[in-house]
C-alpha cells in the first residue's frame, strides 16, 4: 500500500506554477529519487512536500491521511528532513545537532531518557560520526555536516525520510557510504525516502523509482532499468555539447571532430586512458578492432572520430582488420593498448606487427 500518494499536485512560487499534475506512489521500504536539469522545481517539489511552501493545487496523502491535516508535532514523528543549505550550529557540538531529532518525543521541557541518549549515538555510528560526537560543528568539514545531518534525520525515527540533493558535499567514498546508509534505512528500517539527486549515476543504482522532472511536468516515471534505456538521459538533460552512456553510466565530451591523427589498438579496458589522454591534448583519434560488447566501446564512440566495430562474441575477421588498415594507412602514428591477444582479437595483433613494420608504432605513454 501507498505510503505517500500525491494526485494532481502542483507547485510554485506564489501565482507561479513551476511543475503540475505530480502524481506520485511511494510505498515503505522503497527510494524514490527525482532528477533533471537545474532549476525545473525538484527542490520546490521537496519543499512544497514538507510544507515548507504551500501546494498551489491538488492533493498529498501520507499514511492515509491528507498532508495539510497533521500538526507539526504529529508531522515531526513521520517525517525528517535534510535539505539543502548550511546549518550554522557554533558552539553546538554534533552530539548537540543529532539530539534536535529527539525532540518529537521529549516533551515540553525537552528532558532526555537514556533511550534517547541511545538513539542519538546509534544514530552517530550510523553515518560513522560517533567518534567525533564531542566535536565542534562548525569545525567539521562540508561531508563530515552533511552526514550529522543525515543522523540528526535518522534519530528522528521517522517513516519517510526527505532528502534534497544529500550527496552534494561528498566525496565518492562518503557517496558510497550514503548509497548504503540509504538502502539499510529503506530495507531494514522500512523507512520511504523520497530525495532529489544531481548524480544520475547514483540515483540509477540505489533507487526504486526515479521520477524525472522537465519542462513543467513529471516527463517519466518508473524503474531505473525502464529510464536508462536509450538516449532518454541525454534528451531529459538537453545534452548537446558530448553524451551520456547508460550502460556504464558515463559522461564524456564530444570528439574532436578532424581527421583521425593517431591510430589506437585497444580492448578489454586498456584503451580507455588513452583516448582520454588524447581528448585532453585535442588529437583526433580512431579506435579500433573493438567488439561491440567491449567495456571501452561506449568511451570509443563517443570520443573517437573514427571506430571499427566487430560484431560481439566474433573474433576479429579480417575484413574488419583490413578496414583498420586502411584508416591507420592515414594516421601518422599508432599505440598499442593491448596488454595481451586471444583468440577473439588475434587479427589485433597482425594490425600491431603491420604498424610496427611502417615504423609507425609509439608508446602509450607518448605524451
Amino acid at each position: 500500500m501507498e505510503y505517500v500518494l500525491t494526485e494532481q499536485m502542483r507547485v510554485g512560487y506564489g501565482k507561479h506554477e513551476i511543475v503540475q499534475n505530480i502524481n506520485l506512489h511511494l510505498k515503505r521500504g522503497e527510494i524514490m529519487t527525482l532528477i533533471g536539469p537545474n532549476g525545473v522545481g525538484k527542490s520546490t517539489i521537496l519543499k512544497s512536500f514538507t510544507r515548507q511552501l504551500s501546494m498551489l493545487g491538488g492533493t498529498c496523502v501520507l499514511d492515509n491521511k491528507e498532508l495539510e491535516t497533521y500538526n507539526d508535532r504529529e508531522l515531526a514523528k513521520k517525517m525528517s528532513i535534510v535539505l539543502t543549505g548550511r546549518v550554522q550550529g557554533e558552539y553546538f557540538t554534533c552530539k548537540d545537532i543529532v539530539e534536535k531529532g529527539r525532540y518529537p518525543y521529549t516533551g515540553s521541557f525537552g528532558i532526555f531518557s537514556d533511550e534517547d541518549h541511545r538513539k542519538v549515538m546509534e544514530a552517530l555510528e550510523l553515518v560513522n560520526m560517533k567518534d567525533y560526537a564531542d566535536c565542534l560543528f562548525e569545525q567539521l568539514s562540508d561531508g563530515q555536516k552533511q552526514r550529522v545531518l543525515l543522523a540528526k534525520a535518522v534519530c528522528q525515527e521517522p517513516e519517510i525520510l526527505v532528502l534534497d540533493e544529500p550527496a552534494s558535499f561528498l566525496d565518492i567514498r562518503y557517496k558510497l557510504e550514503l548509497a548504503q546508509i540509504l538502502k539499510h534505512l529503506a530495507k531494514e528500517k522500512n523507512m520511504a525516502i523520497l530525495m532529489a539527486l544531481h548524480e544520475i549515476d547514483l540515483a540509477k543504482r540505489i533507487s526504486d523509482i526515479v521520477v524525472c522532472i522537465k519542462d513543467g511536468k513529471v516527463d517519466q516515471y518508473g524503474e531505473p532499468e525502464d529510464i536508462y534505456s536509450s538516449d532518454y538521459i541525454s534528451k531529459l538533460y538537453d545534452i548537446k555539447q558530448g553524451s551520456y552512456n547508460v550502460e556504464g553510466s558515463l559522461m564524456e565530451l564530444p570528439p574532436v571532430k578532424n581527421p583521425p591523427e593517431i591510430f589506437v589498438i585497444a580492448g578489454g579496458g586498456f584503451g580507455i586512458s588513452v583516448y582520454h589522454k588524447l581528448w585532453r591534448k585535442q588529437i583526433p583519434f580512431a579506435a579500433g578492432v573493438l567488439h561491440e560488447n567491449d567495456i571501452e566501446t561506449p568511451v570509443a564512440k563517443s570520443l573517437a572520430s573514427s571506430i571499427v566495430l566487430e560484431r560481439a562474441f566474433e573474433p576479429v575477421s579480417e575484413e574488419k582488420m583490413m578496414e583498420a588498415k586502411k584508416i591507420l594507412q592515414y594516421c601518422k602514428s599508432v599505440v598499442c593498448a593491448c596488454e595481451q591477444f586471444g583468440t577473439m582479437n588475434m587479427n589485433n595483433k597482425l594490425l600491431l606487427n603491420y604498424a610496427k613494420e611502417q615504423n609507425m608504432l609509439i608508446g602509450p605513454n607518448f605524451l
